[in-house]
């Protein structure tokens, strides 16, 4: 609050409301603007644009930050596809709650890993059951039922399995039986 000069009166002060109608939403609009601008393209950032230095360093024979050198590059685009390794693992069978209608569950489950890395995973199998009787356990038969409960239970085992494993190794978690009894 501010007094007046002429009859010593106790005025308010300009609400800035105004302001911030105008502000905000300008503010919103210029940075959304700009976002697209570099996503698009429009304007280079140049630290920011790892993909035509990737590129540039690959057609002039130096090595990029992520290329690893164009031995690397060019080993990689020779190479043949290389077909991947599964590991089956044993059947597990988990005993539910009392109270769940349903007394047991059932998952076949297979890796698939990198054929390089077939025999660190085979020998981490022990390891990647532990940790999937723990999980699978401490799941409720209600989250089981669930339409989408299959892909996200299937995320969180081939998380909890690429945490065990040697780093790169997992490629992805089959799931080739379910069965909830």
């Amino acid at each position: 609050m501010a007094k007046d000069g002429k009859t010593g009166e106790v005025v308010p002060e300009k609400k800035r409301g105004r302001a911030l109608l105008i502000g905000v939403p300008l503010a919103f609009a210029l940075s959304g603007g700009a976002f697209y601008a570099v996503y698009s393209g429009l304007i280079s950032v140049p630290f920011l644009d790892d993909s035509a230095a990737g590129t540039d360093a690959a057609a002039s024979g130096t090595a990029s930050r992520d290329a690893g050198g164009p031995e690397v590059l060019e080993a990689a685009r020779n190479a043949p596809f290389a077909m991947p390794a599964f590991v089956p693992l044993e059947p597990l069978v988990i005993s539910l709650g009392p109270d769940d209608g349903a007394r047991h569950l059932k998952v076949v489950l297979s890796i698939e890993a990198d054929p390089a890395q077939e025999e660190a995973v085979t020998a981490v199998k022990p390891r990647v059951a532990d940790v999937l009787n723990t999980f699978l356990r401490a799941v409720e038969v209600s989250d089981i039922a669930e339409p989408a409960a299959m892909v996200r239970l299937r995320a969180q085992m081939l998380r909890r399995v690429q945490l065990v494993a040697p780093e790169g190794s997992v490629r992805d978690l089959l799931v080739q039986e379910f069965v909830l009894n």
